[in-house]
């Protein structure tokens, strides 16, 4: 088994926007590569350049009607009304864009050759991976596709029988809960915020048994995600004992965010991320959600050389920092001018957050389900 880290990139996502109002206006995937190259960290032996998922292929998850419909809307750049209605494309979410079929198919293609290349074990970053919100015959929550499930279908084409995925951002993941909740050989554990799109993801959820659900009050920081990992994510994956972990990584847990009320540092990804490494033969790192563009390229970058074993500097060298002032952030009023330690730092300093009775109580209502489960 080889545990050597590789990345699996595209330059499809350098310049692709949903548009210039959109969330996801921002630079990402392209922020991690340029960022990782300037600190060394991305060598050519490293670096896979994705495949486009051919759309034959995606029918293991999605409907053929939605599969054309996607590939319509972006040869012709529109969507009519029913179209609209029933696979809910061209909508304010889900955009027409000229990427909008080739992108998610990037993401996909990805996916799928991820779980080839961890036959026999390993660790794997993709950053344009993680939209978990895509439905079988509808666009949902800016996900066209759900390169998740892929990603779960293939670890188990090419060997891997038990699967864990487990998913940190601060969305819940509606899509590949629909997936899998039935499927007794996937494990799927969440955090993600109460109260906040898509609203699924209650605490009662339990499909076959093994979906554990812990939705955190607004407010919540690293002391929050701390408290859930040691007492329902690691107890969960250990339990299971998977031949694969999936790790959603969306970066909206972070207090700088626009799209949620989380308050975590990047410090609490990165405990989730090295607590889970050893508990698997294969591991896949995703990306997801993620609407600052300092903070979703510097936690990914961060995660990339975790995974990958580099020391993360205290100090980014001047390379990397240019990288980093090189952003912009257009159409918002939120930040004039990023904070010296977003241009020169991979991970602010911890934010340990609230901690409130009623979260105490739903970690202690999941410990009991484990119990009952194990």
């Amino acid at each position: 088994m080889t545990t050597r880290a590789r990345f699996i990139g595209s330059e499809i996502y350098r310049g692709s926007s949903y548009g210039a109002w959109h969330p996801l206006r921002v630079p990402r995937v392209s922020t991690v590569m340029d960022l990782a190259r300037a600190l060394g960290w991305l060598p050519d032996a490293a670096y896979i350049r994705s495949p486009r998922a051919r759309p034959a292929a995606l029918h293991a998850f999605h409907t053929p009607d939605y599969v054309s419909a996607l590939l319509a809307a972006e040869e012709t750049q529109q969507v009519a009304g029913e179209t609209r209605a029933r696979h809910q494309l061209g909508t304010p979410a889900n955009p027409v864009f000229p990427e909008m079929y080739r992108r998610p198919a990037t993401g996909v293609g990805g996916a799928l050759l991820a779980g080839e290349l961890l036959r026999d074990g390993g660790r794997l970053h993709l950053p344009g991976g993680g939209t978990h919100h895509g439905l079988p015959d509808r666009a949902n929550g800016f996900c066209y596709l759900n390169d998740p499930v892929f990603a779960i279908l293939s670890l188990r084409h090419h060997g891997a029988r038990r699967v864990a995925y487990v998913d940190i951002d601060a969305h819940h993941c509606d899509g590949v809960e629909a997936a899998f909740a039935r499927d007794s050989d996937t494990l799927l554990v969440s955090t993600h915020e109460e109260n906040r799109w898509p609203r699924t993801g209650a605490l009662e959820d339990v499909g076959s048994g093994q979906v554990f659900n812990l939705p955190l009050p607004s407010g919540a920081g690293d002391d929050a995600m701390a408290l859930a990992r040691d007492r329902v994510i690691l107890p969960a994956v250990a339990a299971f004992r998977p031949d694969a972990i999936v790790l959603q990584c969306g970066s909206d847990a972070l207090e700088e965010d626009p799209q949620s009320r989380l308050a975590m540092s990047g410090h609490a990804h990165l405990s989730v991320l090295r607590a889970l490494m050893p508990l698997a033969p294969r591991f896949l790192l995703l990306g997801g959600g993620g609407y600052n563009p300092w903070g979703v390229g510097r936690l990914w970058t961060a995660a990339w050389g975790v995974l990958a074993g580099h020391a993360l500097p205290d100090r980014l060298p001047e390379p990397a920092q240019a990288v980093l002032r090189a952003l912009e952030w257009g159409n918002q009023k939120r930040v004039k001018r990023p904070p010296a330690e977003w241009l020169t730092t991979l991970v602010d300093p911890p934010r340990p957050g609230l901690l409130p009775d009623l979260l105490r109580d739903r970690v202690a209502t999941l410990e009991s389900r484990l119990v009952a489960w194990v």
